[in-house]
C-alpha cells in the first residue's frame, strides 16, 4: 500500500512495532507486581491481596464501561470470559501471592521468566499460533532450567512456593491468550474490565471475609502495595497489555516479558533490599536465553479469530 508521499507502507509491520510498544509499557507495569505483591501481604492475608485487588479494579471497571455506554458482549463469549477470570483475575494473583507469602520477589522473577514460554503455548492452543520444533525444544530447555532453579534453592525438594509460582504462570499464560483473541473483537481494556465485572460478585464474599477486622492496623506500605496491584497489576497494566499482544501477535509480542524478570530482580533489590545471588542471576539469564532463541524460530499463524 503507498501513502501519499509514494512510499510503500507495510500494516502488518506498523502493527507489530506497535505491539510491542504497549507490550513493553505492559511489561514495566507488570514488573513491580511480584514486589507489590511482598509488601502487601506483610499487612493483609494472602487471599485479600490476590482477590481484593479484582474488587477494586472491578468498581474501576464498572465506571469506564458506563461512562463510555459499552455494549453488553454476547452471551456465547461468556465461556472466554470465563478463562480470562481463571488466569489472569483469580489465578495468577491468588497464587502469586500464596507463594510471596514465603518466597523472595526475586527468586519468583526467575520461575515467573517462563512466562513467555507459558503465553506463546496457549497461543498455539487459543490463538491458532504454530510454533516450530526449534521453539518447543527451547520451550523444553528453559522449562529444565526453572525446574533445577526451584530444585537447587529449595534444598533439593520443590516446595509449595515453587508450585504456586509454577501455577501462576500457566494461568497467566492462559490468561493472555485468550484476553489477546477478546481484543481483537471488544477491544483490549473492554476485555479486562468485563472480566472484573464478571468476576465480582464470586470473589466479593470471598475478600470479605479475609479482610483484616481493622484496617488502621495495617502498614501504610502494605496498603501502598495493595493499591498498586489494583489500580495498576490488575487495571491499567492489561489495557496495555492485551492491545500489545492483538496488535502484534500472542507469541511474538510475548517475548516482551523477556526483560520482566530483569526488572522485577532490580525492583525487588531497590524496594526490597533482597540480596541478588550469582545463582539467581545466572539462571535468569539461562532461561531469558532460551526464550530469546525460541524467539527466532519461525511461527505462523491462522486466519481463524476465534
Amino acid at each position: 500500500m503507498n501513502d501519499q508521499t509514494g512510499r510503500i507502507t507495510r500494516p502488518q509491520s506498523q502493527n507489530e512495532l506497535s505491539g510491542f510498544v504497549y507490550g513493553f509499557l505492559g511489561v514495566l507495569i507488570f514488573s513491580l507486581t511480584l514486589p507489590a505483591t511482598r509488601i502487601a501481604v506483610s499487612g493483609f492475608d494472602p487471599v485479600f491481596v490476590g482477590l481484593g485487588r479484582a474488587i477494586v479494579a472491578a468498581g474501576l471497571s464498572f465506571i469506564s464501561l458506563v461512562v463510555t455506554r459499552q455494549t453488553i458482549p454476547p452471551l456465547q463469549f461468556l465461556p472466554n470470559f470465563c478463562i480470562v477470570v481463571a488466569g489472569v483475575v483469580i489465578g495468577f494473583p491468588l497464587l502469586s501471592a500464596i507463594a510471596m507469602r514465603d518466597a523472595p520477589a526475586s527468586y519468583g522473577a526467575v520461575i515467573t521468566g517462563l512466562l513467555p514460554l507459558s503465553t506463546a503455548l496457549c497461543g498455539v492452543w487459543r490463538a491458532d499460533e504454530r510454533p516450530s520444533l526449534p521453539f518447543w525444544v527451547f520451550a523444553g530447555l528453559g522449562s529444565a532450567l526453572v525446574i533445577s532453579f526451584s530444585l537447587l534453592s529449595g534444598s533439593g525438594s520443590i516446595r509449595l512456593a515453587d508450585l504456586a509460582l509454577l501455577g501462576a504462570v500457566a494461568a497467566a499464560g492462559l490468561g493472555y491468550a485468550e484476553g489477546a483473541v477478546l481484543s481483537r473483537t471488544f477491544g483490549s481494556w473492554q476485555v479486562i474490565c468485563w472480566s472484573l465485572v464478571l468476576a465480582a460478585p464470586l470473589l466479593l464474599p470471598i475478600v470479605w471475609q479475609h479482610a483484616p477486622s481493622n484496617f488502621s492496623t495495617v502498614s501504610a506500605g502494605a496498603v501502598l502495595g495493595f493499591l498498586y496491584l489494583s489500580l495498576f497489576s490488575m487495571f491499567l497494566g492489561f489495557f496495555a497489555w492485551y492491545r500489545g499482544l492483538s496488535l502484534g501477535g500472542v507469541a511474538r509480542v510475548g517475548q516482551v516479558q523477556l526483560l520482566q524478570p530483569f526488572l522485577t530482580i532490580m525492583a525487588s533489590t531497590i524496594l526490597l533490599g533482597e540480596h541478588l545471588t550469582r545463582t539467581t542471576l545466572v539462571f535468569a539469564l539461562g532461561v531469558i536465553a532460551c526464550v530469546a532463541l525460541g524467539k527466532r524460530t519461525q511461527i505462523s499463524a491462522a486466519s481463524r479469530i476465534l
